[in-house]
């Protein structure tokens, strides 16, 4: 019962373990790249299982008391949400931490040292297309993977559906431009 209270380490001593390991991760996940968890492909999934189980003992060191393994999820969130606010706090932290944007694809057409720079492939692009509203590359103008994983894809005008306000404003104004053909023919409205 002792064992769930005492640290088998101190406090100092996980603060700075977790802190080391924390920002190695990071540093490793960034130099990978910019695939969200959404985007993990199975490989990608088994490195993250592995990973977490090795550095466990990285972390908590020699010490399985209840007490040890608090104080080493407090340090994680805590050091996390350091992070998280100097990046949105300072554009420079940010840039270094996330990263810039990198376009995939434009005009209508793949960019290849892209797709492999970002390890992206585009049978995978081809998918997350279809279900943003485009049949193919081809219909697009602009294909971009951001900071965080998430894919912008901005499509071709002439590929853009109209939305419900979109009719009722183009309804509007049809009878608008009715009721001053009226008016010019001496019809009343």
């Amino acid at each position: 019962m002792s064992d769930l209270f005492a640290l088998g380490v101190s406090f100092a001593d996980k603060a700075v373990r977790t802190i080391v390991v924390y920002l190695t991760i990071a540093a490793l996940i960034r130099i990978m790249g910019k695939r969200g968890i959404a985007q993990l492909n199975n490989f990608d999934f088994v490195v993250m299982l592995l990973m977490s189980n090795v550095v466990q003992n990285a972390i908590i060191g020699p010490d399985n008391s209840l007490i040890g393994g608090v104080v080493g999820v407090v340090m994680l969130v805590a050091v996390n949400s350091v992070v998280v606010r100097l990046a949105a706090a300072v554009p420079s932290i940010g840039r270094m931490v996330e990263g810039d944007p990198v376009v995939l694809a434009r005009d209508g057409h793949f960019i290849p040292s892209a797709l492999r720079r970002t390890g992206v492939r585009q049978a995978d692009l081809d998918v997350m297309l279809q279900l943003r509203g485009a049949d193919s590359v081809s219909d697009t103008d602009l294909v971009r993977l951001e900071p965080g994983g998430a894919l912008l894809v901005r499509l071709r005008a002439e590929e853009v559906e109209a939305e419900r306000g979109d009719v009722d404003e183009l309804r509007a104004r049809l009878e608008r431009i009715e009721r001053k053909l009226d008016e010019l023919n001496g019809r009343p409205s």
